[in-house]
């Protein structure tokens, strides 16, 4: 097991600090509320190093790390019996960042006023989204809050680490291609203007690419700040342009196409989706709510639009299963045989919960694939291009040492 540096808090407002074995973060907090202690923050040993420029950094937000231990701080204090008022009070004395401070603020005042809990949190629809919102809700009503934050805790928890495990796949390849960009700047503003002048003096006929890529130098020093500014308004426009339903509908059809991309997309969308509906069903929502709150956090256009379909069939007393099944092809193969499975014996919940918990493991495993099998595709294409480029220099030079 890991050792654990943590910040803790007292419930009288006593700060302790200190070190523990545990097995994560959720077991370290349930050992500290065991002590009557309320987990601030906590790293792994290999990470402490890490953490500490957090201090230097500006804060523009929330992050996502911030949301989770707030949420699962939530659900420590609601078992310890703690009341609202209280709650909000410890949570702001304990925050660092200043937006969610102010955030911490707001709510207790709401709260003093007699405003309702979900209410007070859905002033911040940024921290507190939809899905957050309607199981607190849920909670609010059938006075089980402690178990809908321990819930929360673990979705936002894996849902996290998820996310973590995907973008850290692509870190690699976008380092590629932000090579390749450079080299390809470097080589058309500074190499190829040096030998433009010699080329064009030796009276050859050029190859074709030759004189496009002196071309591409010559304008790239003559307008050098095009070079800067188009890079960055292309990649402005095309973020634009995957905001609107065509765009996402673009990309989304592409990503789900690749054979490549594709079983990836599919089983990282499909998780998001099933534990998502696992997450809602515990807590007591409507399947009919659940599939809505749901469709809204999907960020694939397919999905989401499999689940409004399916929003439709189900109101007029479809399965969930059968209404899913004419989408089945965007679906892990299985996924909707095992929702079926869980209809029929009553388990909807469990089935849907293993589902992602396996979802989930066979997209990390992908990912540790992905970067297995795209680096050396990547290499050969970062050659590929730095041939290109030799060659084009190279190829004149040798036939006008021919021709003499």
């Amino acid at each position: 097991m890991p050792t654990f540096f943590y910040k803790a808090k007292s419930f009288d407002g006593q700060t302790q600090s200190g070190s523990v074995f545990a097995k994560d973060i959720s077991q370290l907090a349930q050992n500290l509320k065991n002590d009557n202690l309320l987990l601030i923050s906590a790293n792994a040993e290999g990470e402490k190093q890490k953490t500490s420029w957090n201090f230097i950094l500006p804060s523009f937000g929330v992050s996502e790390v911030e949301k989770i231990m707030l949420t699962r701080n939530l659900w420590i204090m609601f078992s310890a019996g703690l009341s609202l008022v209280k709650i909000f009070d410890i949570l702001q004395l304990q925050a660092k960042n200043q937006k969610l401070k102010v955030i911490m603020q707001g709510i207790k005042e709401r709260l003093n006023k007699g405003e309702s809990f979900s209410s007070a949190l859905a002033q911040y629809p940024k921290i507190f989204n939809d899905f957050f919102l309607s199981m607190v809700k849920i909670g609010e009503e059938s006075g089980t809050l402690e178990g809908i934050f321990e819930i929360l805790s673990t979705h936002m928890d894996r849902d996290h680490q998820l996310r973590s495990k995907i973008k850290g796949a692509l870190i690699y390849p976008c380092i590629i291609v932000l090579t390749m960009m450079a080299v390809g700047v470097v080589v058309s503003v500074f190499v190829l203007p040096k030998f433009s002048s010699f080329l064009e003096g030796m009276n050859i006929d050029l190859p074709i690419y030759t004189k496009i890529l002196i071309a591409i130098g010559n304008l790239s020093q003559q307008y050098w700040y095009l070079s800067i500014l188009v890079p960055i308004v292309l990649v402005y426009g095309f973020f634009l342009a995957i905001k609107t339903k065509n765009g996402r509908w673009l990309r989304d059809t592409f990503l789900i196409k690749v054979p490549l991309l594709a079983p990836f997309i599919k089983k990282s969308n499909a998780t998001v989706l099933i534990r998502s509906l696992s997450s809602l069903n515990a807590s007591g929502i409507s399947q009919v709510r659940s599939l809505e709150i749901t469709s809204a956090t999907m960020s694939n256009i397919y999905f989401k639009n499999a689940l409004d379909q399916a929003i439709e069939k189900v109101k007029k007393g479809e399965k969930l299963s059968g209404a899913l099944r004419p989408y089945e092809k965007i679906f892990p193969l299985g996924a909707i045989e095992m929702m079926e499975v869980g209809e029929e014996t009553g388990k909807t919940t469990e089935i849907l919960r293993k589902l992602a918990e396996f979802y989930e493991q066979e997209v990390i495993e992908l990912t540790k694939n992905f970067s297995v099998i795209i680096e050396p595709l990547l290499i050969v294409v970062l050659g590929l291009c730095v041939a290109f480029f030799a060659i084009s220099i190279i190829e004149p030079m040798y036939s006008s040492l021919t021709s003499i």
